[in-house]
C-alpha cells in the first residue's frame, strides 16, 4: 500500500506518508500520530482508500525518527544466516536465540551512534525488520503472516567487548542509539516475499555485507509463531531477524569501527540507512 514514517525533531515527531512518486506528505490531518494502534489491518485498509494527494506536501528535508512511536519490545533472533553462523564458527542453532534490545536503544534511520565510554570493540548488522500489526499469541506459521503490518530496517548495532562479557547479550546490544529503525515502514502487501530480499551494508564506502533473507534459517513466519509461544507479540513490537555475514567481528583480523567512521545499509524494497559514529558526551540526545 505504502511507506509510512515519522519525522521532526526527535520527540516530537509527526506522521508521514512517502506516496507512489517518493513525495513525503504530512498525515497529521488524519492521524496524531503513527501509533501501534494505527497498525491494525482495519486502520491500514481505511487508509489505503483515502487520497492521499490530497495530503500535505512536507518541504525540505526532514529528520526521520522510529516509524513507530510507543514501542512495547524490540525482539532479536541471532545467528539466524546459516553463512553468518558459519563465519563465527558456531554452530547452525536447532531453535532460534531469542535476545531483547532495549526500546531505548531505537532511534532514527540518520542518527548519529554514540560510542559508549569504555567501548573497544563496535560492530554493525543490518537486518530486516518486522512490524507487528496485531496481537499475536500462539500463532501458527500458517496465520503468521496475518499479524505483520509492515517490514523495516534495523541496525543491530553491537559492542562486542560488552556483549561476550556474559551468556547474555542485550547488554552489548542495548546501549543508546544501537537500534536506528526506518526511514520508514513498508506495509506487508508491497513486500510479495520477505525470504527472497537482498541486504547490504556499506562501511566508509567498502562493502562489507552483501546477502539475502533467502539464507534465513528461520523463516518470518517460523519467526513470529516461534516468539508468539513464548510472549505476546503487540501492535507496534519490532522483530530483528538476524544479519548475514560480514559483520567486523567476522573477519581475520576483525574490524572494529570507530569515531567518524560512516555507515550506509539497505534493503531491497526498503530503503537505505546513513549513520556516523560519534564520541559519547552526556547531553548528546538518546534518540
Amino acid at each position: 500500500m505504502t511507506k509510512l514514517c515519522r519525522y521532526g525533531l526527535a520527540g516530537s515527531e509527526k506522521p508521514g506518508l512517502i506516496d507512489s512518486a517518493g513525495t513525503l506528505r504530512d498525515l497529521s490531518s488524519l492521524w496524531h500520530d503513527l501509533t501501534p494502534e494505527r497498525l491494525s489491518p482495519q486502520s491500514l485498509a481505511r487508509l489505503a482508500e483515502y487520497d492521499v494527494s490530497s495530503l500535505p506536501v512536507v518541504e525540505g528535508s526532514p529528520r526521520f525518527g522510529i516509524p513507530v512511536s510507543h514501542v512495547s519490545k524490540c525482539v532479536c533472533i541471532g545467528l539466524n544466516y546459516a553463512d553468518h553462523a558459519e563465519e563465527a564458527g558456531l554452530p547452525i542453532p536447532q531453535e532460534p536465540i531469542v535476545f531483547l534490545k532495549a526500546p531505548s536503544a531505537l532511534c532514527g534511520a540518520y542518527d548519529a551512534i554514540p560510542i559508549p565510554p569504555h567501548a573497544s570493540k563496535m560492530d554493525w548488522e543490518v537486518e530486516l525488520g518486522i512490524v507487528i500489526g496485531s496481537t499475536a499469541r500462539h500463532v501458527t506459521e500458517a496465520d503468521a503472516l496475518k499479524h505483520v503490518a509492515g517490514y523495516c530496517i534495523i541496525n543491530d548495532v553491537s559492542e562486542r567487548s560488552f556483549q561476550m562479557q556474559s551468556s547474555q547479550w542485550d547488554k552489548g546490544k542495548g546501549c543508546d542509539n544501537f537500534g536506528p529503525v526506518g526511514p520508514f515502514l513498508v506495509t506487508a502487501d508491497e513486500i510479495a516475499d520477505p525470504q527472497n530480499l537482498r541486504l547490504w551494508l556499506d562501511v566508509n564506502g567498502v562493502r562489507r555485507q552483501d546477502g539475502s533473507t533467502a539464507t534465513m534459517i528461520f523463516s518470518v513466519r517460523e519467526i513470529i509463531a516461534y516468539l508468539s509461544r513464548y510472549m505476546t507479540l503487540l501492535p507496534g513490537d519490532i522483530i530483528a531477524t538476524g544479519t548475514p555475514p560480514g559483520v567486523g567481528m567476522g573477519h581475520t583480523p576483525p574490524v572494529w569501527l570507530q569515531e567518524g567512521d560512516g555507515m550506509r545499509l539497505g534493503i531491497e524494497g526498503l530503503g537505505e540507512q546513513r549513520q556516523t559514529l560519534v564520541r559519547w558526551h552526556r547531553d548528546l540526545p538518546a534518540r
